[in-house]
């Protein structure tokens, strides 16, 4: 079973999370519910989001199952607010050390950064934050690449990649043909397509 946790903040991406949701669940569904996404957030209340939406978080940072994937959304409150908030960035380092993978999307990479994992790494974030990133030191910034592994941390450039990068990690999880039965189910269509075995 694999239990996937993704954080929601307030100012989060909508879509950083919502698209790997999507295929976290139906990765899910497609292996018979062996799996489950939880949505995890500091507080238990409503989290209003980068452009209004509004979520209900699963559980909060002290009641959430084991996770073997954590993942990060990006969003103004990724790269301002949440940087600096303690509670929030010693979870997620706490919560890195214990999962097998550690995913992200956009400038999500600047809250793994201020928490650890992304520190002494190569990563990617939303192009127009690409400088601001690097110029924060102890990272190696890879341009114009839709997303990047290093060891167990995959980041993400913006909205759409996390997607791609989602599909990849599924597949690395569950093998290739499965993925591309997620994006079947989908009908997601990038181009290029997904090929599940040429990461940067």
């Amino acid at each position: 079973m694999t239990t996937y946790g993704l954080l929601v903040f307030e100012e989060a991406e909508e879509l950083d999370f919502v698209g790997p949701w999507e295929v976290f669940t139906v990765s899910a569904m497609l292996r018979d519910g062996a799996d489950r996404a939880v949505l995890v957030a500091e507080h238990p209340g409503p989290v209003r989001c980068n452009k209004g939406l509004r979520v209900l978080p699963d559980h909060t940072l002290d009641d959430h199952p084991p996770l073997d994937v954590l993942h990060v959304p990006g969003g103004r409150g990724a790269r301002e607010a949440q940087p600096h908030n303690r509670v929030v960035t010693d979870w997620i380092g706490k919560t890195a050390e214990q999962a097998a993978w550690v995913h992200g999307v956009c400038t999500g990479t600047f809250l793994r950064h201020a928490a650890g994992p992304a520190r002494g790494r190569r990563v990617a974030t939303h192009w127009s934050q690409e400088d601001t990133l690097q110029a924060r030191g102890d990272v190696t910034v890879v341009r114009d690449a839709r997303y990047v592994v290093d060891g167990n941390l995959v980041t993400s450039q913006g909205v759409s990649a996390g997607i791609d990068s989602a599909l990849w990690l599924v597949g690395r999880l569950h093998g290739r043909e499965h993925a591309r039965a997620v994006r079947r189910y989908i009908q997601y269509d990038p181009a290029p397509p997904y090929l599940a075995d040429e990461p940067v």
